[in-house]
């Protein structure tokens, strides 16, 4: 069993800290094929602060559900320190999850998060963890946010939820964030409600993590970033696009709105992106259309529909052209 100097390595840096009576505690639960990222971003900042201060201000423990190890997302195998069960001291608990989270988030899990919760602890979600709490049934009129990636497969199973495409939310007992790095950003947050700013700061310095950003920002950077181009027309219509995936957008009158003609924005189009308009919008479709055949239980018509074809012959040749396989072998294998 792990004694509190197991949690204080040395270092050289120091940040004078007040001693604490008791550690704040926490108990970290694996999904198999979970961020690897997410979870380091996460633990590695209570590492820091502890190395910094010379002293156990955070404790924790790793659980999966049966006890054994578990396998991540980019195929390691992370040990843990025992299964399922009640955490020691008023831990919070956080759920951290990653690729096919629908499946990897049993009801067994869900059960112990739902009973964790009702007994006041604070509860949290790491990349896709927001599965497992809303298996868990405590996330409805909540804000809270997961990778931006599942936030078209998490409304298909979950559409009385909303999540939002931020960093990370705190919403009183339910803390929740992206994953990847926007893990730390929650993290140092954590720390600097407990344990204050300046200890905060010093740990996002030895992260090299540069500054905190707010929980607010978006997870994905702006279009313009993205495609690095920052003509004001072909933003906006790939703004209009990514807005209106499932349903049609009319180019002419598109461009009428932005005070430009559809021959221009063809140009732009071929110029800046290679592709025409309809070209880039079907691939759009098509990237949406494949994260739900993978995450969601949705067949192939619905799947087709739902992401802006008007028939499935339209759908199915489109994706074998882009992806070089029918969109059945994307399919999401459920086991049991």
């Amino acid at each position: 069993m792990k004694v509190s100097e197991d949690f204080v390595p040395k270092g050289v840096a120091h940040v004078p800290v007040a001693r604490v009576a008791e550690p704040l505690r926490l108990a970290f639960v694996l999904l198999p094929d979970f961020s690897l990222i997410a979870f380091s971003s996460a633990i590695e900042p209570l590492r820091i602060a502890n190395q910094l201060s010379g002293q156990a201000l955070f404790e924790w423990e790793v659980m999966s559900e049966a006890g054994g190890p578990v396998r991540c997302s980019n195929g390691l195998e992370v040990n843990v320190d025992r299964a399922l069960g009640e955490p020691q001291g008023k831990a919070m608990v956080f759920v951290c999850a990653g690729v096919e989270p629908e499946k990897s988030a049993s009801k067994r899990v869900a059960d112990f998060l739902r009973a964790e919760w009702r007994k006041g602890r604070t509860v949290g979600g790491l990349c896709t963890g927001a599965y497992a709490l809303a298996r868990a049934g405590i996330l409805e009129g909540r804000q809270f946010t997961l990778h931006w990636e599942n936030l078209p497969p998490f409304a298909q199973t979950f559409p009385k939820l909303a999540p939002v495409e931020q960093l990370y939310c705190i919403d009183d007992r339910i803390l929740t964030c992206a994953g990847g790095a926007a893990a730390t950003d929650l993290f140092i947050e954590i720390i600097a409600r407990n344990f204050g700013g300046k200890l905060a700061d010093a740990v996002l310095r030895m992260c090299l993590h540069g500054q905190q950003r707010p929980a607010h920002l978006r997870q994905r950077m702006s279009v313009s970033s993205t495609i690095g181009i920052r003509n004001p027309v072909l933003v906006a219509v790939i703004e209009a696009f990514e807005a209106n995936i499932t349903g049609e957008v009319d180019l002419v009158a598109l461009a009428e709105e932005l005070g430009v003609s559809r021959r221009q924005i063809e140009r732009l189009f071929e110029r800046h992106v290679g592709v025409s308009p309809k070209q880039y919008l079907t691939g759009l479709r098509l990237e949406r259309a494949r994260g739900l055949l993978s995450e969601t239980d949705m067949g192939v018509s619905a799947v087709a529909y739902a992401c802006g074809f008007q028939t499935v012959n339209t759908f199915s040749k489109a994706f074998r052209q882009r992806y070089g396989a029918a969109p059945v072998k994307a399919r999401r294998v459920r086991s049991g």
